[in-house]
């Protein structure tokens, strides 16, 4: 059986089983996010908020903690933060990917 690849650029499988989580971004103020993509090296928030590149920021995820981050760039979306790779943004990135793949029992 051969891969199929879309070449629409949308992810057929991640809408069926993905949830956005809403994460609280400090920056200046608290501002909601959604987490759209995340790895121990960083994330793409969807957000209204716009602090400048190179502003430390701090993430709040509601399953996976807080982690200390930094805006690397900024879009029409949102923003692209990095983090200090190691073991507590590995287990930020796993807690988050998980919670976001679980689907609650109704």
């Amino acid at each position: 059986m051969k891969a199929r690849r879309r070449f629409d650029g949308a992810s057929a499988m991640a809408s069926r089983w993905r949830r956005r989580r809403m994460c609280v971004l400090i920056c200046d103020a608290p501002a909601p996010a959604g987490l759209r993509e995340v790895s121990a090296a960083g994330a793409f928030l969807e957000t209204n908020a716009r602090p400048s590149v190179g502003t430390q920021i701090e993430l709040h995820h509601p399953e996976a903690g807080a982690i200390a981050g930094i805006v690397q760039a900024i879009a029409g979306d949102g923003i692209a933060v990095s983090f200090v790779c190691s073991e507590h943004s590995v287990a930020f990135a796993l807690a988050a990917i998980t919670s976001d793949m679980s689907r609650p029992t109704a």
